[in-house]
């Protein structure tokens, strides 16, 4: 399996994000305008990172490879204390693609998820037209799939956020943690 390490968002890191992020692969596959992956767009979200992280509604690292690059970013986000439960985003820059870093970053995130932060449940969705994404989810070893009739609030969330009919799948900590064990 891949290397990598999770650090906190850093501004230092902000043309290198917005040059990974501003590939048409990665823009159009997370929906993002020229404007959001622009330097100065980049450096408002590294901002809106640490100030949602101070409120405790956002867990957000960078990706960082075997050689210490840059190459995405992982995200717990509206983190609910309450219900315990949280959504994840990824994205990793596309000359990393396929070779098994998002998995890698989420094994590590959700293992902070469900033993740091004590939720019960991640939510994974993805937009109905992002079949990669889909096709991602779909290798995970610990993931529910379909879970849109058991969370119809947390796949509404979703949909009002993209703008767009999706896909929910659900990560929950006994069969994550089960996995993690072996």
């Amino acid at each position: 399996m891949a290397d990598v390490t999770l650090i906190p968002h850093d501004r230092t890191y902000a043309a290198n994000m917005s040059r990974l992020s501003s590939a048409w692969q990665v823009k159009d596959a997370l929906g993002l305008t020229d404007e959001q992956t622009s330097l100065e767009g980049t450096i408002g979200f590294i901002e809106f990172i640490l100030e949602e992280e101070k409120k405790q509604t956002h867990y957000s690292r960078m990706i960082l490879n075997e050689h210490q690059e840059l190459i995405g970013v992982i995200t717990l986000k509206d983190i609910d204390k309450l219900n315990k439960n949280c959504h994840i985003g990824t994205w990793i820059g596309h000359p990393f693609w396929g070779k098994g870093y998002n998995q890698a970053a989420k094994n590590k995130i959700l293992h902070t998820a469900f033993t740091e932060l004590e939720l019960d449940h991640v939510f994974a969705g993805a937009k109905a037209t992002n079949k990669r994404s889909q096709k991602s989810q779909g290798k995970i070893p610990y993931i529910r799939l379909g879970v849109e009739k058991e969370f119809p609030e947390e796949l509404r969330k979703i949909e009002e956020q993209t703008g767009e009919p999706c896909v929910l799948n659900a990560i929950y900590k006994e069969d994550f943690l089960n996995w993690y064990k072996k």
